[in-house]
């Protein structure tokens, strides 16, 4: 089955989607995304692309750990 993150939608969205990117996310850097709390709040609000820019993470280091992981991102 193929595994696809629309990059459109927010980071409590895709959580919900696929729960197993909060740890994939957490390992790049957004440590916050295991805070309940701001999943529910920051989380409903911020798109990766928003995040990783907020963040100073290269975006192609999200999509490239992503895809190593079996996603296909959507852009």
């Amino acid at each position: 089955m193929i595994k696809i993150l629309d990059f459109s939608k927010t980071i409590y969205e895709l959580s919900k989607e696929t729960p197993e990117i909060i740890e994939i996310m957490k390992s790049l850097g957004f440590d916050a995304i295991t805070d309940p709390v701001m999943l529910n709040t920051a989380g409903r609000v911020m798109t990766i692309p928003k995040g990783a820019a907020m963040k100073g993470i290269a975006l192609d280091q999200i999509k490239k750990e992503l895809i190593n992981q079996g996603y296909v991102i959507k852009e």
